[in-house]
């Protein structure tokens, strides 16, 4: 029976394209068994303001722990919270739908998750329901994870039952494609070109702000926007 795997870090409420990529697996694993990496989608992200692209950082307990895994890394200080959730707030109020996902969103910024893995699933997992993304959602820390970069994704394909494995492209300068033709996985590329732009505040356009942006601004027109979902 084929099946589609996708495995990727978990990143704070990510762009467009990364719900994309979840909606055409039938599996997405969090690989959050590997480094933290500061300055990096792990714990931050870009919505529109008035005042041009805002950076939204999660702070977390990272010196002197640069060695550790993505599950393990903290949240330093809650107070970040609410500071994002009024810039988001006072950022899209305006938007046609805000109103429509405020209630959602604003509920996942009310948590008490203190481990970055966990707070990221949340809203990982409150904008697929909200997009209509059906497909698993599971944890490489459910599985044996083994050395290796190419490797320890092939193990973990063959532990999902993968028949093929759908890789963002930046991963085609270090995949080895023979290791996933040795063990029968298809390796698959996906692409993220060819988005249409949408009305917007705050001109000039951006494709790649957090998925919030598109969800305020468009509401069920959303997945219209994308690529992997079917279009009205």
């Amino acid at each position: 029976m084929a099946k589609k795997v996708a495995i990727v870090q978990s990143s704070y409420i990510p762009w467009k394209g990364y719900f994309d990529l979840m909606n055409a697996a039938d599996e997405f694993i969090l690989f959050d068994d590997v480094q933290y990496t500061r300055r990096d989608w792990r714990n931050r992200n870009q919505i529109k303001t008035k005042d041009g692209p805002a950076w939204l950082t999660i702070p977390v307990k990272s010196t002197g722990n640069y060695l550790a895994p993505i599950k393990d890394i903290e949240v330093e200080d809650q107070r970040w919270r609410d500071k994002h959730w009024r810039t988001m707030a006072a950022s899209y109020a305006r938007a046609p739908h805000f109103g429509d996902y405020a209630p959602a969103i604003e509920k996942v910024y009310r948590g008490t998750d203190t481990k970055l893995s966990l707070v990221n699933r949340s809203f990982l997992e409150v904008i697929a329901d909200i997009l209509g993304i059906e497909t698993k959602l599971s944890w490489s820390m459910n599985y044996e994870v083994v050395e290796g970069k190419t490797e320890r994704i092939v193990h973990l394909c063959k532990q999902a039952g993968a028949t093929t494995y759908l890789s963002g492209p930046s991963a085609r300068g270090y995949i080895d494609p023979a290791l996933f033709e040795a063990a029968g996985v298809e390796l698959v590329f996906f692409e993220y070109a060819g988005y249409p732009e949408y009305p917007q505040l705050f001109p000039p356009f951006k494709h790649d702000v957090s998925v919030i942006d598109l969800l305020f601004n468009e509401g069920p027109r959303a997945t219209s926007r994308m690529l992997t979902f079917a279009k009205p």
